[in-house]
């Protein structure tokens, strides 16, 4: 069975921006743990990695 049009632009799209859907695959992935398994320890981890993160991109 052939694939649609879209399926194939977006399989075209994804292997030219192979970093940008790392990028968009990872916050996913984040956004996902955090909403559905991170326990409070995890939540203080991760705020402590925010600010860091936050002081190193801020200049």
């Amino acid at each position: 069975m052939a694939e649609n049009k879209q399926t194939d632009a977006n399989k075209r799209w994804q292997e030219k921006n192979r970093e940008h859907t790392r990028y968009l695959r990872n916050r996913s992935t984040a956004r996902s743990f955090i909403k559905k398994q991170a326990t409070h320890d995890d939540i203080a981890e991760l705020e402590a990695l925010i600010a860091d993160r936050k002081k190193l991109i801020s200049g």
